[in-house]
């Protein structure tokens, strides 16, 4: 993977252990890989932040800022502004993407 990614994916995620699992999965295998992925834990009360931290022991593209609960708008933004990619590609944590979305 080069030192700066191009695309940089973008998810807040707000107790959604149900669906989480998929999301992550759909992002993490997609066939281009030059990506980061920045999650923002917005304060979940449920097993989400567990969640994630099992996927960022797994695959180092994974950044995460987890804090209390700011709202959706507030959090994509903060995921924006830490993004290092070119491109901002949005993901929430009850979607799939499909392998060639990047």
């Amino acid at each position: 993977m080069n030192k700066i990614p191009l695309i940089s994916a973008v998810m807040s995620v707000y107790n959604s252990e149900k669906y989480l699992n998929e999301a992550i999965q759909s992002i993490l295998n997609q066939t281009y890989t030059n990506f980061e992925f920045i999650i923002i834990n917005d304060g979940s009360i449920d097993n989400s932040l567990n969640i994630i931290h099992e996927y960022m022991k797994k695959d180092k593209r994974i950044v995460l800022i987890s804090r209390e609960n700011k709202g959706l708008p507030y959090s994509l933004n903060e995921a924006i502004n830490k993004a290092k990619g070119k491109y901002i590609a949005r993901m929430d944590p009850d979607d799939i993407s499909l392998p060639t979305r990047f």
